[in-house]
């Protein structure tokens, strides 16, 4: 089948899904974790295959010692991967849900609706747990969805999908085509071109992968192209939660986009020396005179630079940053509230590590990506942001002529 139908396919699925009831949603959810519970085996054995190949794509330099790690899925990846669909079952459905309610006139009422976007394009590289996320993210958000993963993770990613799609089957009234997969590069060229059925792309990847994407489309984007999160140690912080939190923020997952890339210390802050010792201790590598302060490591790696002050420290973030997500750790609640105001960045924080940045962790049950842009979704993307609004006006025969001639007055009434 070529790109044009299964696009085609798509925007009709779309159309079918943005009338299904949330119970059928939250059924096929609730069927997909359980169908994940009883093949999980067969997901690992797939992504055991994937591991296996990548070995040989990181030898040649294909892949980066990162992208393999990310490619990984065990247990707790598994368990949080099964428990998130089951959130998002959970969850509140977020389509039909009044956002204004407003007379404009007596019996001309206006009602702002959410519902969804129509069809999601993902473009992903290596994590191949993205697929479940994302798919159960759009199921519930009323979305359908064409997924495009890396060719790293490709015997995984067709095992989860079909998984996915032999529980759906199991809905009565679920339709067809909600949840598509694609595999060629040059089905990528064709979804950047096909504005006339996709709504949106998301990516989830590398800078270049994004540079790539944003370039060449003509469809809205929604993501980051890179993550260069920033810890700033303000001269009040306290040395032991300063290091508790700049070595989850580093060393938990060093190739996620949350983990800390620079650590700024205030020059006055008295345990210097004591938090890079402990930092060193923890396996990772500082560097004091990087090439670059916009450098994303996505390993054990950390740039480490010596402020005056935090006008200085906020300065550096805005200048360097990627507006992803920074942190302040202080005990001087003026300074930190000057930090979250300022910084201008999609997650700012305080005496917190990065990693929080998540979809999972705030409870949205997953997320699509990380957005770092300024326009209808930004930070951890779940199910809003997976939605559009639409207004409905309903009337009795009103007609504009009569409010333009003085006859009729709006009155502009917020109603309960």
């Amino acid at each position: 089948m070529d790109f044009i139908e299964i696009a085609k396919n798509a925007k009709e699925a779309g159309l079918k899904i943005s009338a299904l009831n949330v119970k059928i949603k939250n059924d096929a959810l609730n069927c997909i974790a359980k169908s994940f519970e009883e093949h999980k085996q067969e997901i690992f054995d797939a992504n055991k295959q994937d591991l296996e190949n990548a070995k040989t794509l990181v030898e040649e330099g294909k892949i980066s010692n990162s992208t393999y790690n990310r490619l990984k899925l065990d247990e707790n990846k598994m368990r949080d991967m099964i428990q998130g669909v089951r959130d998002i079952a959970n969850l509140e459905d977020p389509i039909g849900k009044v956002l204004l309610n407003r007379e404009l006139d007596e019996g001309l009422i206006l009602q702002k609706v959410s519902c969804p976007i129509g069809v999601l394009g993902i473009i992903f590289e290596a994590r191949p747990d993205v697929i479940s996320q994302i798919s159960a993210l759009a199921i519930k958000s009323s979305n359908a969805v064409i997924l495009k993963g890396g060719k790293e993770s490709v015997n995984t990613n067709k095992k989860i999908m079909e998984i996915i799609n032999s529980a759906l089957d199991k809905i009565e009234d679920f339709p067809k085509n909600v949840i598509q997969q694609v595999f060629s590069h040059d089905d990528i060229s064709q979804m950047l071109k096909c504005d006339e059925y996709i709504n949106l792309i998301i990516p989830r990847g590398g800078n270049k992968l994004v540079k790539y994407i944003k370039e060449n489309t003509n469809i809205p984007v929604l993501g980051h192209a890179s993550g260069i999160c920033h810890i700033f140690v303000d001269e009040s912080s306290d040395i032991d939660m300063a290091s508790k939190i700049v070595i989850d923020a580093k060393t938990q997952y060093p190739s996620a986009c949350n983990a800390v890339e620079t650590l700024l210390i205030h020059e006055n802050f008295q345990n210097k020396d004591e938090l890079l010792a402990s930092l060193e201790l923890s396996g990772i590598k500082l560097i004091t005179n990087p090439e670059s302060w916009d450098i994303e490591y996505g390993d054990k790696i950390l740039s480490v630079k010596t402020v005056k002050s935090i006008e200085e420290a906020i300065k550096h973030i805005n200048k360097y940053g990627s507006g992803h997500t920074d942190c302040i750790i202080t005990k001087d609640t003026e300074n930190a509230e000057k930090f979250m105001n300022e910084v201008d960045s999609a997650g700012v924080y305080w005496n917190a590590s990065t990693r929080f940045a998540d979809g999972f962790r705030y409870g949205f049950g997953a997320e699509v990506g990380i957005s770092t842009n300024k326009t209808h979704a930004r930070g951890p993307v779940g199910l809003e942001g997976l939605t559009i609004y639409k207004y409905k006006l309903t009337g009795h025969g009103q007609i504009v002529d009569d409010y333009a001639k003085g006859i009729k007055h709006f009155t502009h009434k917020d109603l309960q």
